[in-house]
């Protein structure tokens, strides 16, 4: 507790405003619990950037925090591009104090002799991804949490390639942050650096939207399509690019239309989750809607809801929506005479492997990342001499195109808008098309398991979560044996069967998996954003008639709930 009380002292000196040493203070005198968790560790940056709850102390998000990683950055770019005029675009979503915290990372830009673009007002992520090239900037910034609760917010850095930060410039900016003192940050704004975006920007976007997410299909009027933006920042761009393409019939929950940080009407602002999309499948009941679209606060993410084979709406996971959306685009490229071989798709580790098996069947590669988007983007980047089509992960985010480096709602809703107005203009439905998708290859089945241990001590219980797994590894799933282990931390894949080792390339992560010879995955990855070890799970089975369906969804469901049962999840 020593340690804690010496680093939360610090933060009672003058380096720091009035209001900042009062609230430390008071949790100093009162011996609060809460004192611990806001000192134990710094903010660090994971898989999305940096994030956390909103508050005083080294592990949180505040003016300090934000401060001296906006002088690390500052710093990193001055000994990158030396004699330059560096420019650096930010954007804000919904959530409280991201308005302000957007102006004050433009004054330390500032501070520091960089000239900064800030959007006029919230903008969703990609645009932010966008504009980075359009205004021909050396980075960018996100204020932004994601589809975390209202008391978090968080800060994503993007490079001049338009997608966040990797290695070596993480490490780089990082280090230099490290070495900073909170005195060292220069606060003091050089307001003539600072200059305001908003609708110039939106038009070359959905413009760029529209080039890459429409095609040539029927139906756009026919198409009966439920919106959410869940309280968030898509309610800026995704109506009109869907009204540009022709979509007439758009129903936006007007509960969840107005940006709103306490995101009133739900537990949690995320798609991922069914409850986030009640009030949409409701509407979509009353109205008899075909899709219904849901995005998070930033818009990043995307959650569709179809018609199954029933005639009920039923929320698809990332896994089925990405690989719709694969097979889709894939096919509009080979229509177009544009596979040659010099094609691919983005993937992770932790997705599906029915999107490796689609592209294999079109002669395209695939190409697999660690999770986050930042690993796609840099895919794009590291094989210039290749085409992107697409790529996406298990986490409800979809890429369509290069013209944005980071997952984008925006362009996705569109896309998937496209793959149901031409279903339905062809008798057949989105749900259809992925189960023809099922007997064409394999039925797939993923699951999710996240299980949240907050503070110093649920830090420590996920750790050796990941101990035990590694020191005991599984040698049977569901009476499957085990034959691969990858072990991302240590570059390792290990065949349990014949005991060989092999390196594997790609870089380093937290992130253990078991590959058995049934084809089942089993994956564990503590979150690099939240208080959170994750659990993915995906079994496949064959499925050689669309009407037993059900029955292969139904035994695929059973055996994933026995392996849980199995690992005492």
């Amino acid at each position: 507790m020593k340690e804690i009380l010496d680093k939360a002292k610090v933060w009672l000196s003058d380096t720091f405003d009035t209001e900042t040493q009062q609230e430390i203070q008071q949790l100093v005198d009162s011996q609060s619990e809460d004192l611990a968790d806001r000192f134990y560790k710094d903010l660090e940056f994971g898989t999305g950037g940096m994030r956390g709850i909103m508050g005083a102390g080294t592990n949180r998000i505040n003016k300090y925090t934000l401060g001296k990683a906006t002088q690390g950055l500052s710093n990193y770019l001055h000994k990158a591009y030396p004699n330059q005029d560096i420019k650096v675009a930010i954007a804000y979503d919904c959530r409280h104090n991201s308005d302000t915290f957007s102006k004050l990372v433009a004054d330390v830009l500032s501070a520091n002799n960089i000239q900064v673009y800030v959007f006029e007002e919230l903008r969703p992520t990609p645009e932010l991804s966008f504009a980075v090239n359009e205004l021909d900037c050396h980075a960018g910034i996100v204020l932004t949490a994601s589809h975390n609760p209202p008391e978090y917010n968080g800060y994503k850095v993007y490079w001049t390639d338009g997608g966040q930060i990797v290695p070596p410039q993480d490490k780089g900016i990082i280090d230099i942050v490290n070495d900073l003192a909170y005195s060292d940050i220069n606060f003091n704004a050089n307001e003539e650096l600072i200059s305001y975006v908003g609708a110039e920007i939106d038009e070359t976007f959905w413009n760029a939207s529209l080039q890459s997410g429409t095609f040539d299909v029927k139906g756009r009027t026919d198409l009966k399509i439920v919106f959410t933006s869940l309280h968030g920042t898509s309610i800026k761009l995704i109506p009109e690019v869907l009204k540009r393409a022709g979509y007439t019939q758009v129903h936006i929950v007007k509960e969840q239309e107005a940006p709103d940080g306490d995101f009133p009407t739900v537990k949690s602002p995320n798609p991922e989750e069914p409850e986030a999309l009640e009030m949409a499948m409701k509407l979509a009941e009353e109205i008899g809607a075909d899709i219904v679209l849901g995005t998070d606060p930033d818009s990043d993410r995307i959650g569709i809801a179809v018609r199954n084979t029933s005639g009920n709406m039923q929320l698809l996971n990332g896994n089925q929506a990405m690989s719709l959306m694969t097979d889709f685009l894939i096919k509009q490229w080979k229509h177009d005479g544009k596979i040659n071989g010099n094609q691919f798709i983005g993937s992770t580790i932790v997705s599906t492997n029915l999107v490796n098996d689609i592209a294999a069947g079109y002669g395209v590669e695939t190409k697999i990342g660690l999770t986050g988007f930042k690993w796609i983007a840099k895919m794009i980047k590291d094989f210039p001499e290749l085409d992107f089509i697409g790529g996406g992960e298990e986490s409800f985010g979809y890429m369509v195109g290069d013209f944005v480096r980071d997952k984008d709602a925006v362009t996705s809703a569109l896309l998937a808008c496209e793959i149901a107005a031409d279903a339905k203009a062809n008798g057949s439905s989105f749900y259809q098309n992925l189960i023809e998708l099922y007997t064409k290859h394999s039925f797939y089945k993923e699951h999710l398991i996240a299980i949240v241990k907050k503070g110093m001590e649920g830090a420590a219980q996920i750790k050796q979560i990941m101990v035990d797994l590694r020191s005991n590894p599984l040698q049977e799933i569901d009476g499957s044996k085990v034959t691969f282990v990858c072990d991302y931390q240590s570059s390792i894949q290990k065949n349990l069967i014949t005991g060989e080792e092999a390196i594997m390339d790609i870089p380093k992560s937290n992130v253990l998996i078991y590959h058995t010879q049934d084809g089942t995955k089993v994956a564990a990855r503590p979150s690099g954003t939240e208080p959170k070890i994750k659990f993915y799970f995906s079994v496949k089975a064959g499925l050689d008639n669309a009407s037993k369906a059900i029955q292969v969804e139904q035994e695929l469901d059973a055996k994933i709930q026995r392996i849980i049962k199995e690992m005492q999840l």
